[in-house]
């Protein structure tokens, strides 16, 4: 595979020289490489940009002043160009505050035009015969010094976007279809942040949790919330300081001593030495503590009828998605069939002012929807 030299953008002068070289494109390719296999509070390590003639690889892990780059790529007049934009959004808003507008996003394209296989490597693949390495895939992008074939790596992920966004456009054009994916594209910018802060009773979610005894069930609390404590001191993710299944195993055997954690899934030797003082007192403390009780919800339960919308609308749209060869959430969000579910509308006016439907989707699926709801009016 012959490509370009990328610019790697480490330093003040070489964000300069990026800088100058993105102002003015009306098309920017933009993909981020995070490390949320590998740390508590995910960072971006590294942005990636293209334009039709450079690729640039910028490292936030480095002290760069990146607020100019901010401004490029929330300028509503610059087309971002993302594969899958929700989570490198999230992130970007996350991290340093920006909202970008103006988007085109090629796997929403890829699945209206009803693709299969629309992951970036099989949409390379498929239509330019590129194949892209997944080796570097997981990789822990913030860990310094990075290899020449991950920074090609990431260097790909933005190479062809620009390409496959033109031939896409094209294709959605042709098929008439672009108004309905410029929505798509809008909707995704929306983007809003959902981080919960730690709650220590969200262990009463843990798959198997009602199989202990209340007993067990308060040292799985105080196992839970130890094992918070160390992810959130050591930035580690949860799963690498510990799996559910073994909070789980911990809480059924209650162990007193370290011997008896050799038994228990995912416990190595080093992580005994480590932590099994600490695991042992955990335990103890949930001996001691008040049985728990599970929190009520105040939520309401949904009307029978909402559901019998919701169930109706549903099959309305595996139909509607199947006739047209695309997957259901293409059709609408699950978010919008409840929202119609819920308000029950019976005219286009009153329909029209969902906003998760959206304008061209009301247009086009308005009457449908209304004739579905009207069959329960009708009885």
């Amino acid at each position: 595979m012959n490509l370009p030299p990328f610019e790697l953008v480490t330093d003040a002068e070489s964000l300069a020289l990026c800088l100058a070289a993105l102002r003015g494109e009306p098309l920017l390719a933009i993909d981020l490489e995070a490390n949320s296999m590998f740390a508590y509070r995910e960072r971006v390590c590294l942005i990636q940009l293209s334009t039709p003639t450079q690729d640039f690889v910028i490292d936030p892990v480095e002290p760069l002043d990146l607020e100019p780059l901010g401004r490029i790529l929330a300028d509503p007049a610059v087309q971002k160009v993302f594969h899958a934009a929700e989570y490198d959004l999230i992130l970007l808003k996350r991290e340093y505050g920006w909202e970008l507008h103006n988007l085109f996003d090629t796997m929403w394209a890829s699945r209206i035009l009803g693709y299969q296989r629309y992951g970036l490597a099989n949409m390379l693949e498929q239509l330019y015969g590129v194949k892209l390495d997944k080796r570097f895939q997981k990789s822990d992008w913030c860990k310094r010094p990075l290899t020449p074939a991950q920074l090609q790596y990431a260097q790909l992920d933005t190479h062809y976007l620009l390409q496959l966004r033109h031939d896409l456009h094209g294709q959605l054009t042709k098929a008439g279809l672009l108004a309905e994916a410029s929505e798509t594209f809008t909707q995704q910018s929306r983007i809003e942040l959902n981080d919960q802060p730690f709650d220590p009773d969200n262990f009463w979610n843990l798959h198997g949790v009602r199989d202990l005894t209340r007993r067990q069930q308060a040292i799985l609390k105080e196992l839970f919330v130890y094992r918070e404590q160390v992810a959130q001191r050591t930035n580690l993710p949860l799963f690498k300081v510990m799996a559910d299944r073994t909070l789980l195993e911990l809480a059924q055997l209650e162990p007193t001593s370290l011997a008896q954690l050799n038994s228990v899934h995912g416990m190595s030797n080093g992580q005994i030495r480590r932590r099994g003082a600490r695991i042992l007192q955990a335990v103890q403390r949930g001996q001691a503590a008040p049985l728990p009780t599970r929190p009520r919800h105040n939520r309401k339960r949904t009307p029978e009828a909402v559901l019998n919308r919701y169930e109706k609308l549903h099959n309305w749209r595996k139909e509607t998605a199947v006739s047209r060869g695309v997957e259901s959430d293409v059709i609408l969000s699950r978010q919008a069939l409840w929202d119609i579910a819920g308000g029950n509308p019976n005219s286009m006016a009153t329909l029209s002012k969902i906003k998760s439907i959206g304008e061209w989707r009301c247009q086009t699926y308005g009457e449908e929807i209304l004739a579905v709801l009207q069959q329960f009016r009708n009885h």
